[in-house]
């Protein structure tokens, strides 16, 4: 019995010392990543990382439900709360119920439009399960509880109008407002811009930092949360979140991280495919498309993107970065990164249809279009074109690219199609004459897709 108590202390001791070397590991790796682009207080990296060394601590990034669904930018902050819960950390997920009716002025050239309660609710639910479901994902196919010798510390989420909604007004100003100096919120970037901007600033975009600040203060208390995690863009947030509580908790000290913006090589800011925002909802951005944005990243961009939005090790990715530039035409890295990055957002249903509609696509194999329904098909040929057409006996392909509008006139299709700049379901055909048959040119729900050169697509739905 005592031999066995023994080795069962040993057990622990040896857990409990895996623990922390990990943790210590995964700051140095994080960094070596370059995952952070400012600690705040900037002299207290050495402290941040023995704090991590030597037991667990709570972490905590924001979310403002300011729309449905978070984009491929926040996807860079959920990556960071995923390494540390990695690492044996606890990760909250605040979502900004009460915030997002007030709007955060950082980077923003004029003052967001004023959302409906309503609204804001909707969102932050959605967002509530987009987070769940990724976490989940992360959990399901990149985490293995036997090989990392312990399970993941639950994710958190809670929404900060459970704390305000009792909140007194004069009590949050008698409280907390004497803490804030008045110098010193004036002096934040995000404020300064829009101070010197035509639109100006309101009172309201203003206190914003306040009610921040105060987030991180009640998360201390509540939860003993000491460090916030965010973009680079919420410095001056995170700033008065540390003033606020250095003031109110002097004997606890708290840290920030912040993560870079990404941008691509353009300068644009990373998430945006021609203007418009990547989102992680497979209803406004669908799995392949996000597959494919990642597909298409340039090899100038591939290595940081991998280091930033996989969990491959340095050696696996300086590995897979080489046979890459042996032979890049393949985009063996651009592959792993997309693959490994729909994995996380969409799960291995939505990386395996993305995969069965790339080769639909791109390899000849139409038989992963055949599995999707009208919409799922429009969803995928974004910006393609809907035409319903009435089923009808000996229609020709000349017939049929007519009917569709895919020709201003007939001497173009002809012309076009015999020179083999004409597809249907991403076979070339080129024989004007050749009778439309189902089971060859009518898929099995219903559908031809047309295509006319590289990217003119035509969805075809056939009506009985």
């Amino acid at each position: 019995m005592f031999l066995r108590a023994c080795l069962r202390l040993k057990k622990l001791e040896y857990a409990d010392l895996h623990k922390r070397f990990y943790s210590y590991r995964n700051m140095l790796l994080l960094t070596e990543r370059d995952f952070f682009q400012d600690l705040f207080p900037d002299t207290a990296r050495p402290q941040i990382t023995k704090i991590f060394e030597n037991s667990p601590q709570t972490i905590y990034a924001g979310f403002d439900p300011t729309a449905e669904s978070l984009h491929v930018g926040n996807l860079l902050v959920i990556m960071g709360l995923l390494h540390f819960q990695r690492a044996g950390h606890h990760p909250i997920a605040l979502l900004g119920g009460a915030t997002a009716l007030i709007g955060d002025p950082s980077h923003r050239k004029t003052e967001r439009s004023q959302l409906k309660k309503s609204l804001v609710q909707r969102n932050l639910e959605a967002i509530k399960h987009q987070l769940m479901r990724i976490f989940e994902n992360h959990q399901n196919f990149l985490w293995d509880d036997k090989r990392h010798q312990r399970p993941l510390p639950q994710l958190r989420i809670v929404n900060n109008a459970e704390w305000y909604e009792n909140l007194n007004i004069i009590d949050f100003i008698s409280q907390n407002g004497r803490h804030f100096r008045l110098g010193q919120m004036l002096s934040r970037t995000s404020v300064q811009s829009r101070l010197e901007a035509e639109g100006g600033m309101s009172f309201a975009e203003f206190t914003y930092q306040a009610f921040q600040a105060y987030d991180w203060l009640h998360l201390l208390r509540n939860y003993n949360c000491r460090f916030q995690l965010g973009g680079s863009d919420q410095m001056g947030n995170l700033m008065s979140g540390h003033e606020l509580i250095s003031r109110t908790e002097a004997k606890t000290e708290v840290f920030g991280l912040t993560l870079p913006i990404i941008t691509n090589e353009e300068g644009d800011k990373f998430g945006k495919s021609g203007g418009t925002a990547v989102w992680l909802d497979q209803e406004k951005t669908s799995a392949f498309a996000l597959y494919q944005f990642f597909i298409r990243r340039p090899d100038a961009e591939v290595e940081k993107l991998l280091k930033l939005f996989t969990f491959l090790s340095l050696p696996e990715i300086e590995k897979l970065m080489s046979e890459h530039r042996k032979e890049p035409e393949k985009r063996k890295a651009q592959t792993i990164l997309a693959e490994d990055v729909t994995l996380l957002v969409h799960g291995e249903n939505g990386l395996k249809q993305a995969e069965r509609i790339t080769n639909a696509l791109y390899k000849g194999q139409v038989e992963g279009l055949a599995e999707l329904n009208c919409g799922e098909v429009q969803q995928t040929l974004n910006g393609a074109t809907l035409v319903e057409l009435l089923a009808e006996p000996d229609i020709t392909i000349l017939q049929l690219a007519m009917k569709a509008k895919c020709f201003p006139t007939e001497a173009d299709a002809v012309r076009i199609i015999t020179a083999g700049g004409f597809y249907i379901n991403q076979k070339r055909s080129q024989n004007i004459a050749e009778i439309i048959s189902h089971g060859i040119h009518v898929l099995r729900n219903g559908l031809t897709i047309l295509r006319v050169g590289k990217r003119n697509f035509y969805i075809v739905r056939w009506l009985k």
